[in-house]
């Protein structure tokens, strides 16, 4: 099982704490001894890789919760304009420490190329835009539609950069990915059925 699929495990998981909370240990034992012979493993990533599956399921929880509510009448661009800020304080310090010179590297690009703030606006748009139609899915939808898109998302991720830029992939790697693809196909059989 590679780390993303693990990592998708874990989002659903923590999606679902109170009646799988027993298997949420049990999965990450297990995982772990899998793990660890995989090429490119650190503990340092895999502990990374599960804290932002764990923060992004509860942003979702709570998103849901947030547009969903009668009593908070927020429609999906408020919420982005009383989430963004909060994102911005808690990001900044952080790039700051972990990535002292990044003004003077993105100062000195802007120097060299004269498209470099052309493609920082339409950077910047894309993640707008990407922002505001998971805040639109997780309206119309479920945080668990949310959760298993953005599964699907890093499968795809996967596959075009082994395909652009010949990554090597491990059988195991292979093995996780599918899992990833069959639980998305999965999720998306059930949820029709049960309509």
């Amino acid at each position: 099982m590679c780390p993303v699929s693990l990592c998708g495990c874990v989002s659903y998981l923590n999606l679902h704490p109170f009646y799988l909370a027993p298997y949420s240990s049990s999965v990450l034992s297990k995982a772990s001894d899998f793990l660890v012979g995989e090429p490119g493993f650190h503990w340092f990533g895999f502990i990374m890789c599960i804290s932002a599956t764990a923060a992004r399921a509860f942003k979702s929880v709570l998103q849901g919760i947030l547009l969903s509510s009668e009593g908070e009448k927020l429609n999906s661009k408020n919420l982005m304009l009383y989430m963004s800020p909060i994102a911005v304080i808690a990001l900044l310090p952080v790039t700051i420490v972990m990535e002292q010179d990044v003004m003077s590297v993105t100062l000195s690009l802007a120097r060299q190329h004269k498209y470099m703030w052309v493609l920082l606006l339409v950077n910047s748009v894309m993640a707008y835009s990407a922002n505001l139609l998971n805040f639109l899915v997780t309206k119309h939808t479920s945080t668990l539609t949310l959760q298993v898109l953005g599964n699907a998302k890093g499968a795809v991720a996967v596959v075009i950069s082994i395909l652009l830029f010949r990554n090597p992939v491990t059988v195991m790697g292979i093995g996780g990915y599918s899992i990833t693809v069959l639980g998305v196909v999965a999720y998306g059989e059930t949820k029709r059925r049960f309509r």
